[in-house]
């Protein structure tokens, strides 16, 4: 069984940057995907980027030049660096997994691990 546990969360201004990492236990397959989550206050969560086992990302539109993805294999990890960060980012952010490519899995419900998530607050 994996398990997600994130960190790196915070309170920080609009227009500063935050690192968010996502340690993964158990057992990790070669093809193994992970992606970050989102959701703010009175919005429905959202995937806001994948990183697929062969090193394909993908992006949510908002977040696109501002946001990177990427894992560190050795390290079982999985970060997000978060730049020019608005008070529109704000929300509980969480990583999950899911065994397989995931280019097309952008709900909750198509992956199959959770952290518990770590909050961002962006102030104006």
């Amino acid at each position: 069984q994996v398990r997600l546990a994130e960190s790196g969360g915070g309170s920080v201004q609009a227009g500063g940057s935050l690192r968010l990492s996502c340690a993964a236990y158990g057992y990790i397959p070669h093809n193994y995907c992970m992606a970050w989550f989102r959701q703010g206050p009175g919005k429905e969560r959202e995937r806001v980027a994948r990183i697929d086992s062969d090193g394909t990302t993908t992006y949510v539109d908002s977040v696109k030049g501002r946001f990177t993805i990427s894992k560190d294999i050795g390290k079982n990890t999985l970060y997000l660096q978060m730049n020019s960060l608005k008070p529109e980012d704000t929300a509980m952010y969480s990583c999950a997994g899911t065994y397989g490519n995931c280019a097309f899995k952008t709900t909750g419900s198509d992956f199959d691990h959770w952290g518990r998530g770590t909050q961002v607050t962006v102030s104006s």
